[in-house]
């Protein structure tokens, strides 16, 4: 993440375990004095990912800022070797190459995105770094990696023993086609509320599974897999990124409430945009998720399968999202 930092990482808990402690110092002191605590901050993700919601939930109750929580949070998913569509032990290319895209957005409209890095772990905390200490919104490829070096990251090999396995057995297959599993996420996007009432956004993923080298989905198009109106709401989708980026899934669903459509209204005008597009059931997911700065919540997705986590009051909750089909 940033070498400036926040808050003392044992603090957080459950980030301890998971998290390396040289991504994750912080010594920026924050005067809890001062925070206008006129607004009940809460944490907002695709899919069951309980531990990154607390982990983010526990930071926004010390005053840390949304964005700040929201890399925090996701950063949890991008460690866990369990989850292999995320960060490390994420999927690999059909050439075997672990390729990750992120992005993050705060309350001011600032943005930050890295598209097909690689041997970096952290990209959520990268992409702020982007946005924070250089003049650009976007860097790809090599040129991120050499800028995650520069900022202190430690490159490391993302392919795990179990990810190389599944990669082996499915170029046994010879049917060279992305995987896609419509109950599976390839996508964490999460959504905070902090106690000064600022929303902000980050989103991570490795991708398709067995994508073509150099293939970037969604995920790190700000627009299309995050997108931030302070005055309005956020939004965030998973699944199949090429479909999301033909529509601009996230900035319309913020302009649909902009305009005064309730977040589930918006979702599934959002998912129905996609779908006017393509005869009968389509074989792919597509799933959104999106908040107004006063709590509602909207979540819709083509197939059933999708799921979000809500942490509110320090009340954790998964809940299935409706669907299409």
């Amino acid at each position: 993440m940033k070498r400036r930092s926040f808050i003392n990482q044992n603090s957080f808990g459950l980030a301890g375990a998971l998290i390396s402690p040289k991504i994750f110092e912080y010594s920026k002191i924050i005067d809890t004095s001062k925070i206008i605590q006129n607004t009940t901050p809460f944490v907002l993700s695709t899919w069951n990912v309980p531990e990154s919601n607390q982990i983010a939930a526990n930071a926004l109750e010390k005053g840390v800022s949304a964005l700040d929580a929201a890399v925090l949070g996701v950063a949890y998913e991008e460690k866990n070797l369990k989850n292999n569509s995320v960060g490390n032990g994420g999927a690999p290319d059909r050439d075997g190459n672990v390729t990750l895209d992120a992005c993050v957005m705060d309350h001011n409209g600032n943005c930050g995105a890295v598209l097909a890095v690689e041997n970096i772990m952290h990209v959520a905390a990268l992409a702020q770094d982007v946005m924070e200490k250089t003049p650009h919104v976007i860097l790809a490829g090599e040129g991120a990696k050499k800028f995650a070096i520069e900022q202190g990251f430690t490159p490391e090999d993302l392919l795990t023993e179990s990810s190389k396995k599944a990669w082996k057995e499915w170029l046994k297959k010879g049917d060279y086609h992305p995987e896609i599993n419509v109950e599976n996420h390839d996508t964490i996007g999460m959504l905070c509320i902090d106690k000064q009432g600022n929303l902000s956004g980050a989103c991570t993923t490795s991708g398709l599974a067995y994508k073509m080298y150099g293939r970037v989905g969604d995920s790190p198009i700000i627009g299309s897999g995050l997108y931030i109106d302070n005055n309005v709401g956020g939004a965030v989708a998973t699944g199949l990124g090429e479909e999301v980026i033909k529509t601009v899934g996230s900035f319309l669903i913020v302009e649909l409430m902009r305009q005064g459509r309730s977040p589930q209204e918006a979702c599934e005008e959002a998912i129905n945009r996609i779908l006017e597009k393509h005869e009968g059931k389509p074989d792919f997911q597509v799933a959104y998720l999106a908040t107004n700065k006063k709590g509602d919540i909207g979540a819709y997705s083509v197939v059933s399968g999708f799921s979000y986590t809500h942490n509110k009051n320090m009340i954790n909750q998964n809940t299935n999202s409706n669907s299409v089909y």
